[in-house]
């Protein structure tokens, strides 16, 4: 992995971003990678604001991994910084290589260095291999979570 950057994604990255995240069962129906528009109006808003971070990590010049670290301080936990990884992707061709622990302990390094007391995730029901992979890595199942969409 010592050809691996892990670094702040850029607008053209955009491309490859929506790409990995439409490569999936649940991102194919939920993404369009045929219309970068709102992506890009998203990627804008996410460089804007100094508590997010999306990430890539680039072997090359090739986007092979993803993932966006949010940032939040809050009054609970004696007024704790937490944060929160999402949108965790490994190209198709890198998965099992060892690059997704890699982004995740980048990401679990960057919240402790940005002052966090706590990391947090959620994934799908239906991922179970990544919920595997995630408890290998030291996080715990610990709530139940609920959406709604609006």
């Amino acid at each position: 992995m010592e050809d691996l950057e892990i670094r702040a994604a850029v607008a053209g990255d955009v491309p490859a971003i929506v790409g990995m995240l439409a490569d999936d069962p649940l991102g194919a129906q939920r993404e369009s990678p045929d219309d970068l528009t709102p992506y890009l109006t998203a990627f804008e808003r996410l460089s804007a604001d100094p508590h997010q971070h999306l990430m890539v990590a680039v072997r090359g010049d090739r986007v092979v991994g993803t993932l966006q670290l949010s940032v939040i301080p809050g009054l609970s936990r004696r007024g704790a910084t937490r944060s929160i990884i999402e949108g965790v992707r490994i190209h198709a061709d890198e998965r099992g290589s060892g690059l997704g622990t890699r982004l995740i302990e980048w990401a679990v390094d960057a919240s402790r260095d940005l002052g966090c007391v706590l990391v947090q995730l959620t994934s799908d029901r239906t991922r179970t291999d990544a919920h595997r992979f995630y408890e290998r890595l030291g996080f715990e199942p610990s709530h139940i979570g609920f959406k709604l969409r609006l």
